[in-house]
């Protein structure tokens, strides 16, 4: 079979067992580290995009994709609210829209007291039964009926005050007389169930009660109401949520979830920014050893180089013999990091478990953390960037010595042989 003379030598040094043992050495140090280094970023990459859609779900699981809310002093009523999500309800995208309305108070059980956020719902609406349903431990929505006063509770909640289905709870809702003098309102609760999502911010805030017995509670003006919009793909809230604009009145606005959340996931995106640079100096060290390696086959081959350059071979030809190796060397080493990262990445789900349970620890402790698994998740296209980034790293490992090679004198080369 045919070869261009610089990749059938640059193949048989590579195949070659002549080699001294600390250049082999090398040359296994640099595949494996490359191979490494590349599994890595794989696998951390991965369960980082595994966290970030179980924080995703998790915020989104309580709050919805996109949001309408009226602007102080601009509240519209009841019939306005409803009409308005009937016609939300018919856009591209949207999978329905349900109202909703909120009072800040204080939950009070002697001697107890917790600042919360009392959440309005209708149980009957899709979008509560949907996203409200899957975070309840105990009791039913079907208990939040129109003068009923049940509500439901967080479990940090739950857990500060003492609280269980059952217990009654005290909601003091602050107001101010038109004179200027507190008027607080007092309201007996009882607690229906208790949810848990796993986010500081929902457990340990939220109580929800029926939209009618929030309504209730405020003057006008004290209860801030609005819609919940659901959508049929929650990556694409902020498009949904320019098309809901277009049909708002004045003083009614709208945001989605990246806006309402988006210091978690900029914060997600700079450790993984800075979690891909830091593990990609692994790759970078390893290529650094193909350099070296590269660098003492072309001393060691000197010999070589000047009978090659003799019989008419070109600088050219010379450099494509040491890039033909070192690239084979590199990406070998690319090759296997992504078959061993994938496989990693693909069943973390099953290895952590084995690990779990052969050496008696857990990775993520109940006791200190919300999420107890490891997620992963991997996104090819992070694969990619990953196999790219790595592959040229390699291959401009190979052009000094290459370089070097290529100007190596036959003559001078040949005088003490």
């Amino acid at each position: 079979m045919f070869h261009p003379l610089s990749v059938f030598v640059g193949l048989r040094y590579v195949r070659a067992r002549s080699h001294k043992f600390f250049v082999s050495f090398i040359t296994w140090a640099s595949l494996i580290g490359v191979c490494v280094g590349v599994a890595a970023l794989i696998v951390i990459l991965s369960v980082m995009n595994g966290f970030e859609s179980e924080l995703r779900e998790r915020l989104l699981s309580l709050s919805a994709p996109v949001r309408v809310t009226a602007a102080p002093g601009h509240g519209l009523g009841d019939s306005a609210w409803t009409d308005l999500a009937a016609r939300i309800a018919t856009l591209a995208g949207v999978q329905d829209a349900s109202a909703y309305a909120e009072v800040q108070a204080l939950a009070v059980r002697q001697p107890e007291m917790v600042p919360v956020v009392l959440r309005g719902i209708d149980p009957q609406a899709p979008a509560s039964i949907a996203d409200l349903g899957p975070a309840l431990t105990q009791g039913h929505l079907t208990d939040l009926t129109a003068g009923s006063t049940h509500v439901i509770v967080g479990a940090v909640i739950a857990e500060r005050l003492g609280l269980a289905p059952g217990d009654s709870l005290t909601v003091l809702v602050p107001q101010v007389a038109a004179d200027g003098t507190p008027t607080p309102k007092l309201r007996e609760f009882t607690v229906a169930g208790v949810f848990e999502v796993g986010l500081q911010d929902h457990d340990g805030t939220l109580v929800f009660a029926h939209i009618a017995d929030v309504r209730a509670l405020g003057e006008a003006g004290a209860v801030s109401e609005g819609l919940r919009v659901r959508v049929r793909d929650v990556l694409a809230a902020p498009e949904v949520a320019a098309r809901v604009a277009r049909l708002l009145p004045a003083g009614v606005e709208v945001s989605d979830w990246t806006r309402d959340n988006a210091n978690y996931f900029r914060a997600i995106r700079i450790e993984k920014t800075m979690m891909s640079l830091i593990l990609l100096l692994i790759v970078a060290v390893a290529a650094f050893n193909i350099v070296a390696m590269l660098v003492m086959v072309v001393t060691d081959k000197r010999t070589d180089i000047a009978i090659l350059r003799t019989f008419g071979a070109s600088p050219r030809r010379v450099m494509g013999v040491f890039i033909t190796q070192g690239l084979v060397i590199g990406w070998l080493g690319v090759a296997l990091g992504i078959v061993l990262g994938l496989t990693l990445a693909l069943n973390v789900d099953t290895i952590v478990p084995f690990l779990e349970r052969t050496f008696r620890f857990r990775f993520m402790d109940a006791d200190v953390y919300y999420i107890t698994s490891i997620p992963s998740e991997v996104h090819w296209g992070n694969v990619l960037g990953i196999a790219l980034a790595a592959l040229l790293l390699t291959g401009l490992a190979t052009l000094y010595p290459a370089l070097r090679a290529a100007r190596t004198a036959p003559a001078e080369a040949l005088r003490y042989e």
